[in-house]
């Protein structure tokens, strides 16, 4: 089981484009519940004072989107 940390919808807008750390930036996506979401690593090694809060988040077990399957041909 894969833990990861949940964000809001103003959350995520706040880190899409910002680094968490010298040379690495926060990648929020969408689990299957449509929930916007970060990873305990990119939570955990925030470096960025701007963005402590992150290690406060709520975690939550990642149920990643399945992809459609391709159309008969």
């Amino acid at each position: 089981m894969i833990k990861v940390r949940k964000l809001t919808v103003p959350q995520k807008n706040e880190l899409v484009g910002q680094l968490f750390d010298t040379d690495s930036y926060f990648n929020p996506v969408q689990d299957i519940n449509n929930d916007w979401i970060i990873s305990n690593e990119e939570a955990e090694q925030c470096v960025n004072p701007d963005f402590a809060w992150v290690a406060a988040l709520p975690e939550i077990e990642y149920l990643p989107k399945t992809n459609p399957p391709f159309p008969p041909k």
